[in-house]
Parts: C-alpha cells; sequence; structure tokens
C-alpha cells in the first residue's frame, strides 16, 4: 500500500542513518521507496530540509509532501520547498489535496520538537514490520498515512460542491423576478467559470497521476530486477496491482472531469 511515512529521531546524525536503513529495506525488497528527505528542526523551532531526494516525474510530488509537511511542522517560517504558496495556510492546503489530514501533521508536530529530526518519505509496503523494526533500532517513532483515497475524493467533492451550487442557482433564476434576474445570472457565470477553472485542475491532475503511475511502474521494475528471487514475485505481484491501481485512478478522475462538461452546458 502506498503511504506517506514520517519518522522523527533524535538528532540528524540518526535521521541520515533513518534514510540509509529506508534505502537498505529497498534494496532487499522488503519495502520499495519512491523518494524520501531529512529534515531538522533548529533551537528556535525552523525546520529545514537537509536532504531530498528526487528520482524522476515523481519528485514533484514528493516536493510537495516535503514542503508542506516540513512548512506545518515547522510553522510559519519553515521551508517552502514544493510547497504550493510557502505558507502556513498553502502547506495546509497543497496537504489536503495529496491526501494528509491534519490528524496527521498535529501527531507529527507533538514528537518533532527543537533539535529533533526527520525522515518523509513515500513508500509501498506489505507489512509493517521490516520498517518498524529497522526505525525502532535508531529509537525512530513511526507515523503514516495512506495517501490516495483522500487525494482522488477531494477532487470529486470539489466538483460535486460547484455542480451542486450552479444548479441550485439556476433553479432560482428560473423563478426569480426580473430586478433578480441581472445578479443572479452574475452568480451563474461566476460559479461557471469557478467549476471550469476546476475542470482544468482536474485535466492537470488526471496527467499528473498518469506521469506518477508510469515513474512508479519504473521504480518498481528496476526494483525487481535487482531482489533476490524469493522477493521477486511478491514484487511483480505489486507492480500488476499499481498497474490496476493507476488505470482506476484515472478512469475515475476522466469521468468525473466529462461528467462537468454537462454541467458547464447552458
Amino acid at each position: 500500500m502506498n503511504k506517506a511515512v514520517v519518522v522523527v529521531f533524535g538528532d540528524e546524525k540518526r535521521a541520515y542513518e533513518g534514510s540509509r536503513a529506508m534505502q537498505d529495506l529497498h534494496r532487499e525488497g522488503n519495502i520499495t521507496l519512491y523518494a524520501d528527505a531529512v529534515i531538522a528542526k533548529d533551537s528556535a523551532g525552523k525546520v529545514s530540509v537537509r536532504k531530498a531526494d528526487d528520482r524522476g516525474p515523481e519528485g514533484t510530488l514528493i516536493g510537495l509532501l516535503v514542503g508542506s509537511l516540513a512548512g506545518l511542522v515547522g510553522g510559519p517560517v519553515g521551508v517552502g520547498v514544493g510547497a504550493g504558496t510557502g505558507t502556513l495556510i498553502g502547506a495546509a492546503f497543497d496537504l489536503a489535496r495529496i491526501g494528509i489530514d491534519s490528524d496527521f501533521v498535529t501527531e507529527v508536530q507533538e514528537f518533532l520538537l527543537p533539535g529533533n529530526a526527520a525522515v518523509i518519505a513515500e513508500v509501498d509496503e506489505v507489512w509493517q514490520t521490516p520498517l518498524d523494526t529497522r526505525m525502532e533500532a535508531l529509537s525512530g517513532r513511526i507515523f503514516r498515512r495512506s495517501r490516495i483515497q483522500v487525494e482522488d475524493a477531494y477532487y470529486e467533492r470539489e466538483l460535486a460542491a460547484f455542480e451542486a451550487e450552479l444548479d441550485s442557482l439556476e433553479a432560482e433564476l428560473d423563478k426569480a423576478s426580473a430586478k433578480r434576474k441581472a445578479k443572479l445570472e452574475a452568480k451563474v457565470q461566476e460559479t461557471r467559470q469557478k467549476l471550469g477553472a476546476k475542470r482544468q485542475e482536474l485535466k492537470d491532475r488526471i496527467e499528473a497521476v498518469k506521469g506518477e503511475g508510469e515513474a512508479k511502474i519504473e521504480s518498481l521494475k528496476e526494483q525487481i530486477a535487482t531482489v533476490r528471487s524469493e522477493e521477486k514475485e511478491r514484487l511483480t505481484k505489486r507492480l500488476e496491482e499499481v498497474r490496476a491501481d493507476y488505470r482506476e485512478r484515472t478512469a475515475k478522475l476522466d469521468q468525473a472531469w466529462k461528467l462537468t462538461k454537462a454541467a458547464l452546458t447552458p
């Protein structure tokens, strides 16, 4: 399952050891590590990125995850690497889009104290024990969240909200007096523009999801070519699952995109 993972350590040295341990687990075939970064929190509470790993097309998404999380756990003065606005509000918005809830951030905030460091990663793992064992040996505190469901649901909710508002306005317009029609027509046009913008955003997201899927498939192929024979079967099965998952996701998002066409037709 694809997850965002944050592991908090007592210091930067152990965070780097944690990052290397994740890479070892990837080579062994126990997890698939798509990308990771090391962040550190100084005595003043400011978070900075010490190491960022960008592995191909999905790097933009990982940068967003790292930058948003770093900005939130470090407060408004934190870094803005990959985040939409570099602000606390912008980071929160970006996290919502990629499927990280506020409870997850709150948990991390409680443990990432001044002087601490953390590894932020995107991984696939079948079971948690291998990663838990390595991180606990380094006194790391692990936090996990699955990303995909919230991320895709965000667009569905946004589109549904605009479509409902448009339906309501158009129904009101049919019954409005001549005096009210002009104002309601202006609101209808404004809502159509917002829905159109959201539709374009969704189209861009569909392309991003396709690119993310292709990059992860390639990463898994490379991993399969290097792991021991006993791990190849499991990873090959995971490769097929990832292919199927991204086909389903893009189809679902594409359907939502097509449905907005009818809503935008006068």
